[in-house]
C-alpha cells in the first residue's frame, strides 16, 4: 500500500508562478528561501582540496568535523560543554528531519508535536513513522502520549524567535511526559532584532534551557542559509549522547553519510565567521528595503525578527493577495502551506539578488502610486 504522504504544496503555486513568469519584465521569484549568492572562496577551496575521497566517510564524520561543530557551539551558540560524542554530521538538515521519528522507533499511538506555523517536513517524518500530528505552540496543551516534539527558531515560515524562557518551558514539559525534543535552529544566524543582531538567537542546548541536563534534547542546524551551501547538504545534529549514538547506529545501517570533500568544505565554513557575517549584511540590507516597500504598499508584517522571509498580511484571503502579487511578477509562498494560522498571510523570501528585490521593491511602489509608472516613463524618456 503506497505511503499517504501530504500533496507536495508546491505544486499548486505553478499557475501564480506562469501569471508571475507572464510578465513583461520577468518574474521575481520570492516564494523559494534557496540562496542566490555564491558560496564562499574559502569554503570552496576546502571542498576542491579534499575531492581524492576514494575511501567511504566515516559516518560519525572525521574528528576535525566533529570538533569544528563543538567549538561553533561554544563559540556562536553559547553552549561550552559538548564534546564529539555529542555531535553527529547530516546530509543536510531536511533529510534528518525526515527520518528521525522512524530512526528512533515511533509508530502508531504515538504522537508528534510541531508548531501551528510549521515546516512541511515535520510532518512528512511523522506519517512515515505512522505517528499522529499534533500542532500546538502551547506546551500546556501537549499530548501525554506525545512521543517527539519539534521546536522552530527562528521560525519557518513566520521568523518568530523563541527566547530561552520559552525554550525552557517547552523543554520542562517533554521531560514531564517523557518526549524527545528536537529544535530545528537553520536560522540561528539571521536575527534582525536586539539583541541577536549580530548574534546567534538561543539554542536549545544553552545552559539557561537545559538547567545542566542534555537528556533527550536534540540541536538540528544547517550550513545552507549561513554560508549559501544548499548544494553541498551540510547540517548536523547536537545534544542527548544517548541518542546520538542510537542515531549513528541506525545510520551507519543506512549508510548515511556527508561526503568526505564536503564534510572538509564544513569545517572551514563553521571555522571562518567573516562570511556569515558578510552574508548577513548583506540579507539585512535585502530585507530591510523590501520590508519597507511591503508596508508602504499596504502589507503588515508580523514577527519576522529572524530568518530569510517576511510573513506579510493585508487582512485578505491568501490566495488574493499571491494573484495580487502574481499580477505584478513577484511569486511568494501562500501561507496555509505551513498551516492554517497562515490563511490570510504569505511569506516573502529574502533569497533573491539586490537586482530582484530592487524590482521587486520598484513593482511594489508602482502598485501603490498611481503616479510611478507615469514618472518613470517620463525619466526614461
Amino acid at each position: 500500500m503506497p505511503l499517504q504522504l501530504p500533496d507536495f504544496p508546491w505544486d499548486a503555486l505553478e499557475p501564480y508562478k506562469a501569471q508571475a513568469s507572464a510578465h513583461p519584465d520577468g518574474i521575481v521569484d520570492l516564494s523559494v528561501g534557496s540562496p542566490v549568492d555564491p558560496t564562499p572562496d574559502v569554503i570552496r577551496e576546502a571542498l576542491a582540496a579534499a575531492t581524492d575521497a576514494h575511501s567511504y566517510p566515516l559516518t560519525v564524520g572525521t574528528v576535525a568535523l566533529r570538533e569544528a561543530i563543538v567549538a561553533w557551539y561554544s563559540e556562536r551558540r553559547g553552549v561550552h560543554d559538548l564534546t564529539v560524542a555529542n555531535v553527529l554530521p547530516t546530509i543536510g538538515s531536511k533529510e534528518f528531519i525526515a527520518g528521525l521519528p522512524l530512526w528512533l522507533g515511533f509508530g502508531p499511538g504515538d504522537v508528534m508535536v510541531q508548531p501551528t506555523l510549521a515546516y512541511p517536513t515535520y510532518a512528512v517524518g511523522a506519517v512515515l513513522a505512522g505517528m499522529t500530528v499534533v500542532s500546538s505552540d502551547d506546551p500546556a496543551e501537549w499530548p501525554d502520549n506525545t512521543k517527539l516534539v519539534w521546536v522552530n527558531s527562528p521560525g519557518n515560515p513566520d521568523g518568530r524567535i523563541l527566547s530561552t524562557q520559552q525554550l525552557a518551558v517547552a523543554v520542562a514539559r517533554a521531560r514531564q511526559i517523557g518526549a524527545v525534543i528536537a529544535s530545528d535552529e537553520c536560522y540561528a544566524e539571521l536575527g534582525w532584532e536586539a539583541p541577536y543582531v549580530g548574534n546567534a538567537t538561543p539554542s536549545i542546548l544553552d545552559p539557561l534551557v537545559i538547567q545542566g541536563e542534555r537528556h533527550s534534547v536534540l540541536s538540528v542546524y544547517s550550513l545552507s542559509k549561513q554560508s549559501n551551501l544548499a548544494g553541498y547538504r551540510a547540517g548536523f545534529v547536537a545534544g542527548c549522547s544517548d541518542l546520538i549514538a542510537e542515531l549513528l547506529a541506525v545510520r551507519k545501517n543506512l549508510g548515511t553519510m556527508p561526503p568526505t570533500p564536503v564534510q572538509a568544505a564544513m569545517v572551514v565554513a563553521l571555522g571562518e565567521h567573516g562570511h556569515v557575517a558578510a552574508q548577513r549584511q548583506l540579507y539585512g540590507a535585502r530585507r530591510m528595503r523590501l520590508r519597507d516597500a511591503l508596508e508602504a504598499a499596504g502589507f503588515t508584517i508580523d514577527s519576522s525578527e529572524g530568518g530569510l522571509y517576511l510573513w506579510a498580511t493585508r487582512g485578505q484571503p491568501t490566495l488574493v493577495t499571491v494573484g495580487e502579487l502574481a499580477a505584478m511578477g513577484i511569486l511568494v509562498t501562500p501561507g496555509p502551506f505551513y498551516g492554517d494560522r497562515g490563511a490570510k498571510h504569505v511569506r516573502i523570501a529574502l533569497t533573491a539578488t539586490d537586482a530582484a528585490i530592487d524590482t521587486a521593491v520598484q513593482r511594489l511602489g508602482a502598485a501603490h502610486d498611481p503616479h510611478a509608472d507615469a514618472a518613470v516613463t517620463a525619466a526614461a524618456n
